[in-house]
């Protein structure tokens, strides 16, 4: 397994739409095995493909009090979403300790296709329900931050590439 490189906002590439991953096969496995191991050493509770600069249709996450508990959604699709609304607080392994209130529907049902090319389907609530929205707006080329103002997102924008640029000087 390898750690992956989790790219930071505003990189481009975080706005690219996925494509559906076209067969489960020892590619995609392989590439979930190190999306998990690089999700779980950056202490995230989900990572999407996009973020690791593939842009295919796969999220991992984990939710569990004792992060053993994986889920691997291929090509995932939410098929319900209650009425009732949730806010919370998110924070995104691309754009690291930042975090804001983002409204998401309280519960979903998504389907998907598991690591081992079953389709299957999960209802979610709570902290997985926000994951998974959150996961699937990667898919689709959304950061979290533009849910934000303008003025947050421009200075958050701001931060971010001092913070790389700084790094990048190894200040």
């Amino acid at each position: 397994m390898a750690r992956l490189t989790i790219l930071r906002y505003p990189d481009p590439r975080l706005h690219t739409v996925a494509r559906p991953v076209a067969a489960v096969d020892e590619r995609i496995r392989a590439l979930v095995d190190d999306m998990l191991e690089t999700m779980y050493e950056a202490d995230g509770v989900g990572l999407a493909a996009t973020q690791v600069d593939v842009h295919e249709r796969l999220i991992v996450m984990d939710t569990s009090e004792q992060r053993n508990l994986p889920l691997v959604l291929i090509n995932p699709e939410i098929v319900a979403r209650s009425a009732e609304m949730a806010l919370n607080e998110e924070g995104c392994l691309s754009v690291p300790q930042i975090y804001d209130r983002v409204e998401r529907h309280a519960r979903v049902t998504v389907r998907a296709l598991g690591r081992d090319g079953q389709p299957f389907e999960v209802e979610a609530e709570g902290l997985t329900a926000v994951c998974v929205q959150h996961e699937m707006d990667h898919l689709v080329g959304k950061v979290f931050v533009e849910y934000l103002s303008p003025l947050k997102r421009d200075r958050i924008r701001t931060k971010m590439i001092k913070k790389t640029r700084d790094e990048q000087r190894g200040g």
